[in-house]
This record gives C-alpha cells, structure tokens and sequence, in this order.
C-alpha cells in the first residue's frame, strides 16, 4: 500500500503539464498500437510480398534515426511544446494516409514520414517532463510515463484485432475494408493526442546570447557534458545492439520455432508489453533499495538467464515465460537510465542527450537485423535462434559491466564556469 500510495501522491503533486502530457502519451501509443499489429496485416491483405513489410519497417527506423538528432537540437533551441506540436501532427497524419494508400511505394514513403515526426515526440518528451518536474519525483514520473506508454499500445493491440474482427464477421465488411476501417480509428486516437498538447503550457526559453552557435550553446564550453553525453550514448549502444538482434523478430521466433498461431504470437507481445508496464512500476522500488547504478546493473543482469530460457526452450509456454520475465526486467530500467541522464546534463543539451541516446539504439536495431536474419537462416529455427539470443546475452553482460564501472563513482563533476558538483550516484 506505502508502495501504491507513493504513486499516488506524486501523481497529485505532478504540474497540469505532465498530466496533460501523460493524457496526450496515451492516446498517441492506442493509435500506435494499433497499427504496430495491424498495418502489416494491411499489407498482406494486398497480397504483396514479405519484402514490402520489411522495407518498411526498416524504413520507419531509419527516418526515426536520421531525426533524432535534429530534432533534439530544435527542441532545445525553440522549445518543447513547438516541437511535440509538430510531431504529434504530422505523425498523426500520416497514419491516417498510411489507412488507406495502396501501392507499395507510396506504403513506404508515409512510413518514412511516419518514422520522422515520431522522432519529435521521442526526443522532447523525456526533456519536457524533466523541466515540469522536480528531482525526487523523476524516477517515479519517468516509470509512469514508460507505463502508460506500454499500456496505450496493448490497449492498441488488443483493440485493433477486436475492432477488425468485429469490423468483418458482425458487420460483413471486407477483410481490407475491416482492416482500413481499423487503422484510420487509430490515427484519429492518435489525432486525439493533439488536444492536451495543444493545452501545454512551456516555460519561458533561456534568452542566447548572440556570441552562443545557432543550435544554442557554444560546443567548446560542453566539452565536459560532450563526454558525459557519450558515456551513457555507448551503454545505451552496446544494449541497442544486443536487443537489435532478438526484439524486432520474436513473434518470428515464436512462430517459426513453436508453429504458434498469429493470434497466440500476438497475445504474447501483448503479454509481455503489459510484464514490462507492471515491472517499470516497481522500478523506482529497486531504487529505493539499491541507488540508480546497482538497480539498472541488477535489472539487466537479472533478465540474462530468462533470456538464455527463451533461447534453448523446447516448450512453448517456457519459451513464453522467458520472455516475459526478460522483457519485463530489461526494460525495467530505462527509465532510471533516463533519470540519471536528465539529471546529469544541462537544460539546453537535454534534448540533444536525449535523441543522441535513442539514434545509437534505434541504429542497433536497423544494423543487426541482416546480421540476425542470417544467422537464423543458416543455423534454423533453433539453433539458428539459440545463437543470436546468447549473442544478445554477451552484449548485454558487457553493457552491465560498463554502466557499472563508469557510473559507480559517488559523485561526477559537472562542467560549466562554475563547476558545480552534481548530486551523488546512490550506487
């Protein structure tokens, strides 16, 4: 109950923004989920190849990374609100063109667009709550947000295979009508995020100084953020890879490996998205008891073994449970990750922190994936996983071990004309 009860008083205690903004989070990743689930179901129905999903989804992660970084440097010369404004508009709308384009080509430019704009919401999100929010309520507002992310895509993926199926079999439509009718009610719920962003009120920008660069802040006064910067961007790569391997291709897995059904894969995913919402919950628990570094170091370390149960299971239901309880534990830490970096960097490069972070691991993942597949392809269906799965295992003892030693320390030092000290690592 002290437990529940903390949440609750710091849910009270957050400013009208990170309501509104936890609001606009919501309806956003309904119509995200929905069309994760759904839009390549879309794709099929027309009767085009495998290739075309592929190229799309490498498509939308390539855009997001190529964004990333322009985007965060934007949100932190003209502000957050701006910037979630724009990205949450045209992402919207481009799913609402995405439900009902038919040709492969015009399929893989709104994805592309799709990828870009997301970048915009991905990047001034995490800086926005940090600015409305005060230290000691940031671990706890930084794991809500990561569950009301995760919960707005199951409510989308339940919803959008209940929708399409009512859709077809109540009221007689089409299989693509049902699955078009789907999507556009996803990007009007993801149209509907616009209202509470609309509502935002952002707190006045830091007045530049002409002598400052364009994007902002002088680079050669940063030199210090620069390094601490890219000490937490290399954790986040060495992990970024490691999950490029596995993440994107699991309902693969379970199909190829257990011949399991596109709707058990489904409720899998689904499963495993709502283990990773409860444990990103009790993160700040693990806080309390262990200091920001040794609780990422033990979530991590703690998800290997369910990973390795995934790998060489026999048994669909262990194979289930494996995942489960690695999804849940791995991500269980990024928003204390988060934490730590909005803590650490100033104002005016949070937002470049933030989308350096999120390119080097949306990178891993468009890296690795032919690296996988062929893996998978010559090894098969179980030795071919079992490889790649202990290949993420490796990739993520190494990214514990560096987070550990580079981030132990009790105290950084935090650059700028007047060297101040930052508050202590509790690890």
């Amino acid at each position: 109950m002290t437990f529940w009860k903390a949440y609750i008083q710091n849910f009270r205690g957050f400013d009208r923004n990170i309501r509104l903004f936890l609001f606009a989070s919501l309806f956003s990743q309904i119509g995200m989920g929905v069309f994760m689930v759904m839009y390549n179901l879309y794709i099929q129905a027309w009767g085009y190849p495998e290739s075309v999903n592929g190229q799309v989804i490498s498509m939308t992660s390539l855009a997001t990374a190529i964004a990333l970084i322009p985007a965060g440097l934007l949100s932190d010369r003209y502000g957050r609100k701006s910037i979630l404004l724009i990205g949450g508009l045209v992402m919207a709308s481009t799913l609402l063109v995405r439900a009902v384009v038919e040709t492969p080509f015009w399929m893989i430019t709104m994805a592309f667009f799709t990828g870009f704009f997301m970048a915009f919401l991905q990047v001034a999100a995490i800086p926005f709550l940090a600015e409305h929010s005060d230290p000691s309520q940031r671990i706890h507002l930084f794991s809500m947000n990561f569950a009301v992310i995760t919960c707005g895509q199951v409510i989308g993926n339940v919803g959008g295979g209940v929708l399409t199926d009512l859709f077809q079999f109540v009221f007689h439509f089409s299989e693509l009508k049902s699955l078009q009718t789907t999507l556009g009610i996803g990007g009007l719920l993801s149209m509907g995020a616009l209202l509470p962003l609309v509502l935002l009120r952002e707190r006045p920008r830091p007045t530049v100084s002409r002598s400052s660069s364009s994007l902002g802040f002088r680079w050669h006064d940063k030199k210090g953020q620069l390094k601490l910067i890219g000490k937490f961007t290399l954790a986040s790569a060495i992990t970024g890879f490691g999950a490029g391997m596995v993440i994107p291709y699991l309902n693969l897995y379970f199909s190829d490996r257990f011949d399991a059904s596109h709707s058990a894969v489904g409720v899998v995913i689904s499963l495993g998205q709502a283990a990773t919402a409860l444990a990103i919950i009790i993160g700040p628990l693990v806080v309390s008891r262990m200091g920001e570094v040794r609780a990422v170091v033990f979530l991590q370390m703690a998800s290997i073994p369910f990973l390795l149960l995934t790998a060489f299971s026999h048994n669909f239901y262990w194979a289930t449970f494996g995942f489960l309880m690695r999804q849940a534990l791995m991500n269980a830490g990024n928003p204390i990750i988060q934490s730590m970096v909005m803590a650490r960097v100033d104002d005016d490069m949070k937002g470049f922190a933030n989308s350096v972070n999120q390119m080097v691991f949306m990178l891993g993942w468009a890296l690795m994936g032919p690296i996988s597949t062929g893996i998978v392809a010559h090894g098969g269906s179980y030795w071919g996983y079992a490889q790649v799965f202990c290949v993420t295992a490796i990739l993520y003892v190494v990214g514990s071990a560096y987070f550990y030693w580079t981030f132990r320390s009790k105290s950084q030092s935090r650059p700028g004309p007047e060297s101040q000290t930052i508050p202590p690592l509790k690890g």
